[in-house]
């Protein structure tokens, strides 16, 4: 077998990659496509499959799409040395246990499949088997937290085993899932790791990067010896199961990618308490033009294509006018929350929103220097539909947390472009500014000359 086994992220929104970097991150999953990502030099590689915005058969069905051409890809690259990773939210939002049973079912047999929901760039730890996310400063289990409230993937834990119970609705009982405390893991897990069979449930504890650089390499030394292991995860277990090490590019210099040093766009789709703060802070900054998209008017007119497209075409004459005058616009989705009867008429909604967005964003100026896209789904949408992109190579992160990729330089509405992907939940209330400043520099630049 080899070191270093290749890395296959099946991630529910675009914003897994956001701790690695010089990867490819691809939108479609046919076969011919995932032979790209297994044949590229990077030892990971991600597929977007979007499944959070999908309802719960959708995501099984994607993800069983997606491991069963990925069988035919592994054999035709001669791969088989393989670790498969279930990324998802740091916050435990998302399709679990759906997909892990499916990836189960379709590439086992697996020895143990493993939730480790740390995520150090988030602000998000575990410690005694309780996740915790950062809330200015204060230790919050998840459970206490808006996200543990959320209408589609809400739920009553913050012990992870606790969480798997009612997630699998006892079907893998609290005391069944293997603990990996932080002294377990500070000590050594390899002969833990190699006695685990039938693919059992581990909740893991991190508090720090080294402590999955240890978990990882222990992993690794018993895939090695014939272990095989799924992963329930946020992003930062890949940064140690990669070991890519340093980015090429600092975070403070990305606006070297920045294309004739001109405005560009950001475009901010999702609701999170977080971003509304970044929000308000960016719209505070030189140069930011506020664009508002009154959401309600779709909610009223869904059936009304000449209502949408009027509300499209206002938005667009609105940019291009921001645009013109040498100033980033904003464009960003009203904030007041939206009641629905259901699951399915919500998701029917944001479906809706989307798809008003990613028309936006076809109909941008294509020469824009570039493009933040605030929000997970959002960001998915934007790569897949509104950029309609095959893949995109990562270059690497311009905050801690947040991805900056490229699209092709052929092939696309908008060659070369650098594209932001900010998940809502990250940053402080500065972040959306930050990212902001560090690509307007190259435009700073340019009126000095």
């Amino acid at each position: 077998m080899n070191a270093q086994p290749k890395i296959i992220v099946l991630d529910d929104d675009p914003t897994g990659s956001q701790t690695v970097h010089s990867c490819l991150l691809l939108t479609q999953w046919d076969e011919a496509t995932l032979k790209l990502g297994l044949a590229d030099e990077s030892p990971i590689f991600f597929i977007l499959t979007n499944t959070r915005a999908l309802t719960p058969e959708d995501a099984e069905a994607v993800t069983r799409e997606v491991c069963r051409n990925l069988k035919p890809a592994l054999a035709a690259e001669g791969i088989e040395d393989f670790l498969v990773v279930s990324r998802s939210d740091s916050t435990l939002r998302g399709h679990y246990p759906i997909e892990t049973d499916a990836i189960a079912e379709e590439l086992g047999s697996f020895d143990a499949h493993f939730l480790t929901p740390a995520f150090f760039e988030g602000g998000r730890i575990t410690r005694d088997s309780i996740h915790y996310l950062l809330i200015d400063g204060v230790e919050t289990p998840v459970a206490e937290t808006e996200f543990a409230r959320d209408s589609v993937f809400g739920y009553h834990h913050s012990y992870l085993p606790d969480y798997v119970e009612e997630k699998t609705k006892g079907r893998i009982e609290t005391s069944q899932v293997e603990r990996f405390l932080l002294a377990d893991i500070r000590s050594g897990t390899v002969e833990r790791l190699m006695k685990l069979s039938g693919n059992c449930c581990g909740v893991v504890d991190a508090e720090t990067q080294a402590d999955l650089d240890r978990f990882a390499a222990d992993l690794l030394t018993a895939a090695s010896q014939g272990k095989r292991f799924l992963f329930r995860s946020a992003a930062s277990l890949l940064t140690s199961l990669a070991g890519l090490g340093k980015q090429p590019i600092e975070p403070e210099a990305m606006s070297q990618y920045v294309r004739g040093g001109k405005p560009g766009v950001v475009l901010v789709g999702s609701h999170v308490q977080k971003t509304t703060q970044q929000l308000e802070r960016l719209l505070q900054e030189p140069d930011v033009v506020g664009i508002e998209v009154d959401v309600a008017r779709l909610q009223d007119s869904q059936t009304e294509t000449d209502a949408v497209s009027g509300l499209l075409s206002d938005i667009l004459e609105r940019v291009g006018t921001v645009y013109r005058q040498g100033q980033t616009p904003v464009v960003y989705t009203s904030r007041q929350e939206l009641t629905f009867e259901d699951t399915q008429t919500r998701l029917k909604f944001g479906a809706a929103v989307s798809a008003l967005l990613m028309d936006i964003v076809r109909g941008l100026p294509e020469d824009i220097g570039f493009l933040i896209s605030k929000g997970g789904i959002t960001s998915n949408d934007v790569l897949s539909d509104g950029l309609k992109l095959r893949t995109a190579r990562l270059l690497g992160q311009i905050l801690a947390g947040c991805s900056v990729v490229r699209t092709p330089a052929r092939g696309t509405q908008f060659p070369n472009l650098p594209v932001v992907l900010f998940p809502g939940n990250v940053g402080d209330r500065d972040g959306l500014a930050i990212v902001y400043r560090r690509l307007s520099q190259s435009k700073a630049k340019s009126k000095a000359n």
